[in-house]
């Protein structure tokens, strides 16, 4: 495993000049450190990549004017993962820590608190999840934890808000606390992080150390007689019969939701009934008072394509209510402490081409919208995992607006059998592309290494905060690339390269597609919009035969991703992905297409 390379230099790129103290938020993952997040701050104020990695790190000020940093959640902090890399450097750079830990893994989690102490950090303790705690017969003696650790601590219930008033007060109070005597200092650590044997006999220290203080103030009773429905479902969504059943409901409501009410239905009011009907004619006209219309500024600000006209329409019509829906139902799912739980049930399957269990959700997402779904890549843990599943949705998965396409000229193109060959290239292609990836790319994907938090009612105030702050953030910097790509396509308008690249672009349909050569419009049309180029295939599709339906609907499946989700893809992965994405798509759709036709045509399948 490839460690990251140390610096112990603050990164504090983005703090306001005017903060006078850092605090930084710690934990282990699932312990409730977001929500405790959001309860000190009222919302995220900045939320931004940590220098050299795509990990993101939330900011909020306190009402003291403190900057609040979070950390992603970690099991340790070490220099073999970004995570990880990221909380010791975030943890480095704070003048004090709010370690959350949970009662309900009170042994595993003060492993976190104890490096923390070890390197001489001053923090306060939450120890949060009390209630669920109680539920499960745990008792805690508090004041017992705190002489041990020497810190204060604050018991909480995050989720209602219980214990979180007394954390603010209490940073005033922060100590280093007790440190074990034979580790060394901060700065000796890190010298050692190439020293495994040194190493391995300091996690023994300090692993001893911690066993010794849970067993002094952790006892662990008969369970709560009151009984919990956050036990039983719990317990029932990890049956494998209960799970798969349940894990199916919860992907195809997932789809349901996003790819049909939302992508569907809800856009075609934002994006056709208000933007197309009212905003963009307005902009039209105000645009015309400045510039004559049918010249070549009033087209690449307003025209079809236009930097103000089409990312308007995109942007808060198509865009907005995606994101907006897809953070709503991912946020519930996070809540109720399901999520872990699905990524379990797909983990095996998922394995075998480089993912793991957390790749469910992108990829059924791109089922109804692949920009959305690039987008939900981030729960992915590493870059490496991100790539493979970005890669994969954007090559081999139908969107909603081209699937209903599908479906409507499929008949036309063999019924059944046309079907199978289609779902055939389509996995095919999926699981092939995924284990090209996941051998080529270098490193190992990462192992589905996840606790399982209790079910619970999730917290509407916390969902609302979540879901608007994370659309927000994604519109601040997707909004701009967008129009980027609005320009560059409007300039190839009024430039006639759109018109050339279709001449270009004919030949390859006629000679290798053996498709008319009006398809090669759909091609570009279904680069700027996917719904575009189904749309054209749609109203072409009663001057082809069975054959070349067949043979445009794999292609146009396989070819490249709208402007939308490309554009995004360029955010999430970089400009060099990005174009390798591009060419790879091309490389593979019309080399697949040009190999099916052949191959219907010689054995007659259809």
């Amino acid at each position: 495993m490839n460690a990251v390379p140390v610096s112990i230099q603050p990164h504090l790129s983005q703090v306001p000049v005017d903060v006078s103290e850092i605090i930084v938020l710690a934990g282990n993952p699932n312990v409730g450190k977001s929500v405790v997040f959001n309860a000190m701050t009222g919302l995220y104020t900045n939320v931004s990549n940590f220098p050299g990695t795509t990990v993101d790190i939330p900011r909020g000020m306190l009402p003291d004017k403190r900057l609040l940093k979070d950390t992603p959640g970690v099991y340790g902090i070490s220099n073999y993962s970004e995570e990880e890399f990221v909380a010791e450097q975030a943890i480095l750079s704070g003048d004090k820590i709010i370690n959350v830990v949970s009662a309900l893994s009170l042994e595993r989690d003060l492993f976190l608190t104890q490096q923390i102490i070890d390197y001489q950090k001053p923090l306060i303790v939450v120890l949060n999840q009390m209630d669920e705690a109680q539920v499960n017969g745990i008792e805690i003696d508090v004041a017992k934890l705190e002489k041990l650790l020497g810190v204060p601590v604050i018991p909480t219930v995050a989720i209602t808000g219980e214990g979180i008033a007394q954390v603010l007060p209490a940073l005033s109070q922060a100590t280093i606390g007790n440190t074990i005597p034979d580790c060394p200092p901060k700065d000796a650590l890190i010298e050692l992080e190439s020293d495994l044997g040194k190493r391995l006999q300091i996690y023994g220290l300090r692993r001893h150390h911690v066993n010794a203080v849970v067993s002094n103030v952790m006892s662990k009773g008969q369970a709560g007689t009151k009984f919990s429905w956050s036990k039983l479902f719990g317990k029932l969504f990890l049956n494998p019969v209960v799970g798969v059943i349940s894990g199916l409901g919860v992907m195809l409501l997932l789809y349901q939701v996003i790819g049909i009410w939302v992508a569907a239905d809800l856009v075609d009011i934002t994006e056709k009934k208000i933007m197309v009907a009212h905003v963009v004619p307005l902009v039209q006209t105000l645009v015309g008072t400045v510039l004559p219309k049918g010249s070549a500024f009033y087209i690449i600000l307003a025209g079809e394509f236009g930097v103000l006209t089409m990312s308007l329409q995109y942007i808060f019509g198509v865009l907005f209510p995606l994101i907006l829906g897809f953070y709503v139902y991912i946020s519930v799912l996070e809540d109720c402490g399901y999520l872990p739980r699905i990524a379990v049930l797909c983990d095996g399957l998922l394995t075998k081409i480089g993912l793991n269990g957390r790749a469910v959700i992108p990829i059924i997402l791109g089922f109804g919208c692949v920009t959305m779904a690039t987008v939900s890549t981030r729960v992915l843990a590493s870059q490496r995992e991100r790539t493979i599943a970005s890669t994969i949705l954007a090559i081999t998965i139908p969107c909603s607006a081209q699937i209903a396409v599908i479906v409507a000229l499929m008949a036309l193109a063999g019924g059944l059998k046309a079907w199978a060959v289609f779902l055939a290239i389509l996995v095919g292609i999926l699981l092939v592309l995924g284990s090209i990836l996941n051998k080529l790319l270098p490193g190992k994907s990462t192992s589905l290494i996840m606790d399982l938090p209790p079910m619970r009612m999730p917290g509407v105030k916390n969902i609302a905060r979540k879901t608007w702050v994370r659309t927000v953030v994604f519109l601040k910097e997707a909004a701009p690339l967008f129009m980027l790509g609005s320009l560059l396509v409007s300039v190839a308008q009024v430039t006639g390269f759109l018109t050339i690249a279709e001449r270009w672009l004919a030949p390859v349909t006629v000679n290798l597609l053996h498709l008319p050569q009006a398809t090669a419009r759909i091609f570009i049309m279904g680069m700027v919009r996917r719904d575009f180029g189904g749309a054209g295939l749609y109203f072409l599709a009663p001057h082809l035969n069975h054959i070349q339906i067949l043979t445009a609907l794999i292609t146009i499946a396989l070819f490249v991703p709208c402007i939308a989700s490309f554009t995004v893809f360029w955010k999430e992965r970089g400009l060099r992905e990005s174009s390798i994405l591009l060419a790879g798509s091309w490389l593979i759709a019309f080399a697949i297409g040009g190999l099916v036709c052949r191959l219907v045509e010689w054995t007659h399948i259809l």
